[in-house]
């Protein structure tokens, strides 16, 4: 915490309270909320109500909570480091519960809700106090600027931030569902959510770790499932106990190409096979000729022995 943070920190928690305390006494901040309220800003430019309706969104929780998460989430790959996450879901789980207990503690209803010309509404059942657009869109927007890692994009996502707290804030007024006061308390609300955010940072970086080895252990328990059987059902044969003096066979892990195991490294594996001596090997070439035998036609061996047997070749008769 730099001594700006600090400073900043002080005087928004100051805005609150003194938020707070107007409304509770019913000071000039609930007259000026009355007059604002009498005064229907959404019927004195109506041109622009379409476009406001559209543009209230960009503080509703649940579109703006995905549209950063998403971003959020593809920085967190790029980076891989879970931290982006941790800070948007810390900083929106913090919203809600200080948020949330503020408007359920004070009940205060809404300007189209109201009872008492004059009077505060507390205590009457509502929830609109803060506003939740307004805490949303500082909280939302800010965390972009809060986790920005160059000067550049700090200042650019500042700006962005502004824009839109400001507008959704300024915009819930003129649509009526805010009074003036709901706004100032919801801006505040949401700074000091970003303001605090630094104090949780030692918790974000403990449970980082804690996470991404849940999140290993999953993705291992799930890539060593149990192995489908193999092909038509078949379970492998049981290898072959060894004979005294025969070196155990390799045992197949698996049927591949014509029926032929294969050993863990891939490659294929035959069983073994009798060695015999060179004497009882079966030729290579067998004797005899493979022509098959003509009826008509006689044996060479024969036909040697004749007549004709002694003349030599060449001589005709």
């Amino acid at each position: 915490m730099t001594r700006i943070r600090c400073l900043l920190l002080g005087s928004t928690l100051a805005v609150y309270a003194a938020t707070v305390i107007g409304v509770l006494t019913t000071s000039w901040l609930v007259k000026l909320d009355w007059q604002v309220m009498l005064f229907r800003p959404y019927k004195q430019w109506p041109e622009v109500h379409t476009l406001l309706d559209y543009f209230v969104v960009m503080g509703q929780r649940g579109p703006t909570a995905v549209a950063v998460a998403a971003w959020l989430g593809w920085c967190s790959w790029r980076q891989r480091t879970l931290r982006p996450l941790l800070v948007l879901g810390t900083s929106l789980l913090l919203l809600n519960i200080t948020v949330g207990a503020a408007k359920l503690g004070m009940g205060r209803l809404g300007p189209h809700y109201a009872t008492t010309v004059g009077s505060n509404e507390m205590w009457a059942g509502g929830d609109i106090f803060p506003s939740g657009h307004t805490a949303n869109a500082v909280v939302t927007w800010g965390v972009l600027a809060y986790l920005a890692t160059t000067p550049r994009a700090r200042r650019v996502a500042s700006v962005v931030a502004a824009v839109f707290a400001l507008g959704v804030g300024v915009t819930t007024i003129y649509l009526g569902t805010h009074w003036v006061s709901d706004v100032l308390l919801g801006w505040a609300a949401g700074l000091l959510v970003l303001l605090a955010l630094p104090w949780l940072e030692p918790l974000i970086i403990w449970a980082e770790p804690i996470l991404l080895a849940i999140w290993h252990r999953v993705r291992s328990g799930v890539s060593s499932a149990p192995v489908s059987p193999p092909a038509f059902g078949r379970p492998l044969a049981a290898p072959r106990a060894a004979q005294d003096g025969e070196l155990p066979a390799r045992e197949p892990v698996g049927v591949g190409g014509r029926g032929a195991a294969r050993t863990p490294d891939g490659r294929p594996h035959h069983p073994a096979r009798p060695h015999t001596a060179r004497s009882e090997r079966t030729p290579v070439t067998p004797s005899g000729s493979r022509r098959p035998q003509h009826p008509d036609r006689t044996s060479r061996t024969a036909s040697s022995v004749g007549p004709a047997a002694g003349r030599p070749r060449g001589v005709g008769g």
